[in-house]
Formats: structure tokens, C-alpha cells, sequence
């Protein structure tokens, strides 16, 4: 089995989300995209995201079409900062499989800060996002050289949407549909999130 993982915060997850984790399962072959909604980012320590109960209820509404799209909430389940090596080698354990994670091409540059970045990249190998203006060398540039050999690119269209700014024209009262699927919306509105 060939798996990417697509961890985040997904507070809310959003149509940026979905096309990153299709254009990987395409040009990777994966045979499954798995969303991991992160418990505690342990970058994002000065945010309180929204409950992990709800984050993993958007997601699972968001990919509840997608066949070979799944979602796991043992960040969540497991509490206390959620680190990737650990995730990874846990699920290493319970599902052998060849596995990719998938990040933005601006995760990359704090690499070498990530929990014992070695160990991450003997369980998985990685799938950058590059979107023009970037370039596949300049991004390739930014990893750290020990790590170069283990990265796959994944080529994107450029996409201008944030969760951050997602949170903000909700609390506004703005209308997010051409961003986020209907079903997560409806959920959404049911449990009163993002309010201003």
C-alpha cells in the first residue's frame, strides 16, 4: 500500500485541503490519502484551535465522497502535542505501508526543528506542494541536503485560501462557499462554530 498522510490543524478544513491531498494521491499513486488532524501543533503553541472532536467531524464531512480519502483521529485520541515521528511510527506499527507525508512547500524551511526529523524520514519520505511562483529547485533548496533524497514534488496551481482567513469572514458572517464543502458548512452552522 502507498499512503499519504495529510496532517493539520484543519480549523476548518477547506477546498485547498482536498485539492493538495488529491493532486498527491495522482501524481504519487497513492492508493490512500489519510487526514490526521493534529491534537496540538507544537508550532502553533500561542492558538486554541477548535475541539479535535469537530475538526475531525469537518474532515470526515469534507472527504465523506472521496473513496480513497480517510481520516484517523489518533492525534486527537492521544492528547498532548501531536509530533509526526511519533504518529508515524505508530501507525508504521499497526499498518505497514509505504508512506508519504504531505506538506506545503513553506513547512519545509523548519525541517531540521521538527522532533527528530532522521527518524521521521526512515519511516516516510515526503511530498512537497511547489505552487508557482516557486519553483521545484527553489523549494528543493530550502530542504536541508541530508534530506533531499527522501522528498517527492507535487506540482499545484497556486491557491489563495487560509483556515485563518476562512475563521475571520465566518466570525464576519461572510459567505465561505466557494472554499468549503457544503456538508462541513451545514456542520458548521448545526454547531455554532466560529462565531464572531
Amino acid at each position: 500500500m502507498r499512503i499519504g498522510i495529510l496532517g493539520g490543524t484543519f480549523d476548518p478544513p477547506h477546498i485547498g485541503h482536498l485539492t493538495l491531498a488529491q493532486a498527491a494521491a495522482d501524481q504519487l499513486q497513492l492508493d490512500e490519502v489519510l487526514f490526521l488532524p493534529a491534537n496540538k501543533n507544537p508550532f502553533k503553541t500561542k492558538t486554541n484551535p477548535t475541539h479535535g472532536k469537530h475538526r475531525v467531524a469537518m474532515v470526515q464531512r469534507m472527504v465523506a465522497q472521496e473513496p480513497d480519502m480517510a481520516v484517523s483521529d489518533m492525534e486527537i485520541t492521544r492528547g498532548g502535542m501531536s509530533y509526526t515521528v511519533d504518529t508515524l511510527g505508530e501507525l508504521q506499527m499497526v499498518r505497514p505501508a509505504e508512506y508519504w507525508f504531505i506538506l506545503g512547500a513553506d513547512a519545509v524551511k523548519g525541517l531540521s526543528e521538527w522532533r527528530n526529523p532522521q527518524r521521521l524520514l526512515r519511516l516516510c519520505r515526503l511530498a512537497l506542494a511547489v505552487r508557482p511562483p516557486d519553483s521545484e529547485k527553489g523549494i528543493l533548496g530550502k530542504v536541508p541536503e541530508e534530506f533531499r533524497d527522501k522528498v517527492d514534488i507535487i506540482q499545484m496551481k497556486p491557491m489563495d485560501v487560509s483556515s485563518t482567513e476562512i475563521r475571520e469572514r465566518l466570525a464576519r458572517g461572510v459567505n465561505v462557499t466557494p472554499w468549503i464543502a457544503a456538508p462541513v458548512i451545514k456542520y458548521i452552522q448545526e454547531n455554532k462554530l466560529y462565531r464572531g
